[in-house]
């Protein structure tokens, strides 16, 4: 599972936002966001315009889940496996690189 911090108000998530939706296409992973300290028409009316890559999205109004994650900015990602391990975590902005060289390689099988 990947789970995605982002925020409306958040530029770098805005950058990073359509490599998700690529992401999101591939339909390798579950994809799940948490809406970080933002309000709700705006994050809403945000999804609407850009497009909507996640599975589901949790709201995390006060910053509290956040906090309990670490995490101190968005956008944040973590790969988490079915165990509910943290595999990796990426501050700031995706990039392909960081997808494919990072995250997708750690989904991949042993060869």
């Amino acid at each position: 599972m990947l789970l995605n911090v982002w925020a409306s108000w958040c530029v770098a998530c805005a950058e990073e936002h359509s490599l998700i939706i690529d992401l999101a296409k591939q339909k390798t992973l579950k994809i799940v966001g948490i809406n970080y300290k933002d309000k709700s028409a705006d994050a809403l009316r945000w999804l609407e315009e850009k497009g909507d890559p996640y599975d589901f999205t949790l709201v995390d109004f006060d910053g509290e889940l956040g906090m309990d994650l670490g995490v101190y900015g968005v956008p944040e990602t973590f790969l988490i496996d079915p165990k509910g391990q943290v595999l990796y975590k990426h501050v700031g902005p995706l990039t392909l690189e960081v997808i494919e060289n990072n995250l997708l390689s750690l989904t991949r099988p042993e060869q």
